[in-house]
């Protein structure tokens, strides 16, 4: 199954003429065993966070620099969604709307969310820190996928997902 989504999203970014760079890796859950194989990778690696607004029932998907600490309550006022009321959202909500389960969360899987029913939160230093490439799972957590910050921005509006950005402090 994830391997045809893999698929059908390297198709994707090729109609689009986005380059990317691919490191296969052991399946990894976190971003702490993911670090180790990519100790190579120039640019900045990503965790995703798929949550969910209590009250409203919206889905937000968070996409930050691995090192920068995502702060639920923060970010929940920044959003106007009110203090607590964001929540990790169920592996089934994910399935549904990105097609992907526990550990894949990614940017990339916006693509399945035809409905742009998902909001994107992008930390803002993914696309204007400098770096070289923005690493996220193509679909799967067995693989992790670079891709330019310029295409990346290009691959969410070809979806219909404007990002919001925002700001994260380092976690040290």
């Amino acid at each position: 199954m994830s391997g045809e989504l893999r698929s059908e999203l390297e198709e994707f970014l090729q109609t689009l003429n986005i380059q990317t760079s691919c490191v296969e890796h052991p399946p990894v859950f976190t971003v702490e065993e993911m670090m180790p194989h990519l100790q190579d990778v120039s640019g900045a690696v990503t965790k995703n966070l798929f949550l969910k607004d209590k009250k409203k029932k919206s889905l937000w998907l968070v996409s930050a620099r691995h090192d920068r600490q995502v702060n639920l309550n923060d970010l929940a006022k920044k959003l106007g969604v009110g203090s607590g009321n964001l929540r990790f959202a169920d592996e089934a909500a994910m399935l549904e709307k990105l097609k992907v389960g526990q550990g894949c969360a990614t940017a990339l899987a916006l693509l399945f969310d035809k409905d742009q029913s998902v909001k994107l939160v992008l930390d803002r230093d993914l696309l204007e820190g400098g770096h070289q490439m923005v690493y996220f799972h193509p679909m799967t957590n067995d693989a992790t996928m670079g891709l330019r910050p310029g295409d990346l921005l290009h691959f969410l509006k070809e979806t219909g997902h404007e990002p919001i950005l925002e700001s994260f402090e380092s976690e040290t």
